[in-house]
């Protein structure tokens, strides 16, 4: 369900509330307001979000119950001027955003990249002083626009605003000022003074991060390509186990409105095929059902080491504060009390399921790039050859190595080193597809799996990569520095299961290093 969707589905339950002013009719448009901030926090539209998410107060504190509905007139001409407010504002961000970036290419033929980036602004009365900065982004294909305080154009697109403070009579009021004519934009300040004071009201006036005077210059690039690589999740997946398909009904229907996809489940004997088939983020669990109750069937659960990690939200009617904290302390991570409001259900489920995610995502990916890990790394390139066993397709794998990097440490430090490897990193991820595997080997080595491509082809799109890395000038004390990599390549079905792929590409990138490093050998 897209935005101008979401939109209209907000308008339609606010003019039911207003024809037919019952507290179930607000109860449903509190949904869909909540629905809208939810989609727009999750698509990074910043100034929407933060409009949406003030009207959503403004219900909230107006929730109340059979008893406190209608709502008084002035009251309501408030919430309905503040609705409309928000709706014009999203009919702007409409009409800005009439072209989307695609993801990374998903061509077989790697040598194609068609993946935009974000429009990136900076605004300044002085860009000389951060050309670096510039230039670093430009590394990773990163452009910037150029733009003075006193003449910002329109623009077609919603674009990241980088805003230098320096020398500003009243940053509040400017970085306010930018805030009202890009409301979706996200806003970075750069060289706000390091006082709390100055801090809080720079983000009060509308910015999103500030970086204080003196912040290295490696931390404000980490940030801008973070943002940039930003990448959609998958949605959400809940397993509701009730016996009462009314209850489980109800509930499916207020997580469906959020975009989350839920299966529903009667019989709790069955549970553990459904997790195994259904692979979901979160369990909802009846307290009381007939056969089990949902802490036996918790405890069962937890019993099995793949589910010992999967968050346990109990719904009951019971209110014994003993009972409950004896069903968490045996196997359950939340208690609901039924009935409950489904905007706090909402917000229980995806903050668990959030918090489930960022735990499985640091047992699978590398903390310091963000890459997958070296175990992660082999168990997706064995699914990958599987796959292009079945499909008689092509795979090549790439095995990385940055040169000389023993050099980099020794001479500039670790926190230089690191962030190499970040670099490395980065144009990895930017420069090849969301179906690669891209995979922190150990070190300064790196795995690339490109499905569909053969070693020709491999070695084309990776030889681009290795020539763009070469060029990158590294700052360092007033300075800079300049490195390369060396590369692999192995090519299945030649080599047809993954050790074998992965000593082949070892072998002749050390091949290629004895050649005189920056370059790649193909197996």
């Amino acid at each position: 369900m897209d935005l101008p969707l979401k939109q209209q589905n907000l308008l339609r339950a606010w003019q039911t509330y207003r024809h037919t002013p019952r507290f179930d009719n607000f109860v449903e448009f509190a949904v869909m307001l909540n629905n809208l901030t939810e989609f727009l926090r999750d698509k990074n539209a910043v100034g929407l979000h933060r409009a949406g998410h003030q009207l959503e107060q403004q219900a909230l504190a107006l929730f109340g119950d059979e008893a406190t509905h209608p709502i008084e007139d002035p009251i309501l001409q408030n919430l309905d001027h503040s609705l409309h407010e928000l709706s014009r504002l999203i009919e702007d961000f409409l009409g800005a955003s009439t072209s989307h970036a695609p993801e990374r290419r998903n061509q077989p033929n790697p040598n194609i990249d068609t993946r935009r980036q974000k429009l990136l602004w900076f605004i300044s009365n002085d860009v000389s002083v951060w050309q670096p900065l510039q230039d670093q982004l430009g590394y990773f294909g990163l452009q910037v626009e150029n733009h003075d305080w006193a003449t910002l154009p329109a623009s077609d697109e919603i674009p990241l605003l980088l805003v230098d403070l320096a020398g500003l009579p009243d940053a509040q009021a400017s970085v306010r000022r930018i805030r009202q004519d890009f409301p979706s934009s996200q806003i970075i300040c750069l060289s706000v003074p390091s006082d709390f004071i100055l801090l809080q009201n720079a983000l009060r006036a509308g910015c999103d991060i500030c970086f204080p005077e003196g912040t290295p210059l490696a931390a404000i690039v980490t940030q801008i390509l973070d943002l940039n690589d930003s990448q959609e999740q998958d949605a959400f997946r809940v397993l509701v186990v009730d016996d009462s398909p009314t209850a489980s009904h109800v509930i499916k229907r207020a997580l469906e409105e959020n975009g989350i996809i839920v299966q529903t489940l009667t019989d709790p004997l069955a549970v553990l095929d459904a997790l195994q088939q259904f692979n979901p983020d979160l369990l909802l669990l009846d307290m009381y059902m007939p056969q089990c109750t949902g802490v036996e069937a918790a405890r069962v659960i937890r019993q099995h080491n793949e589910f010992l990690s999967i968050p346990i939200v109990y719904l009951s009617g019971e209110t014994d504060l003993g009972l409950q904290i004896d069903a968490l302390r045996l196997g359950g991570d939340h208690f609901l009390t039924k009935p409950f409001n489904p905007l706090f259900l909402n917000a229980i489920v995806k903050s668990k399921i959030e918090r489930y995610r960022a735990l499985r995502r640091s047992m699978y990916h590398d903390s310091l790039t963000g890459l997958l890990n070296h175990t992660t790394s082999k168990t997706r390139l064995d699914a990958a050859i599987e796959a292009s066993r079945r499909e008689g397709a092509p795979l090549s794998l790439a095995m990385i190595d940055i040169d000389h990097f023993k050099r980099v440490n020794d001479t500039y430090g670790h926190p230089i080193g690191d962030q190499i490897i970040r670099s490395i990193a980065w144009l990895l991820k930017q420069r090849l597809r969301k179906s690669d595997i891209i995979g922190r080997y150990g070190g300064e080595e790196f795995l690339v799996a490109l499905p569909g491509a053969n070693e020709v082809e491999a070695n084309v799109t990776l030889d681009m990569i290795r020539q763009d890395f070469s060029e990158i000038r590294h700052p360092y004390s007033g300075g800079h520095f300049q490195l390369s990599f060396s590369a692999g390549i192995a090519g299945f079905p030649m080599f047809n299961h993954g050790d074998a792929l992965i000593k082949a590409a070892d072998d002749v990138l050390y091949i290629a290093k004895r050649s005189g490093r920056n370059r790649i050998c193909i197996a």
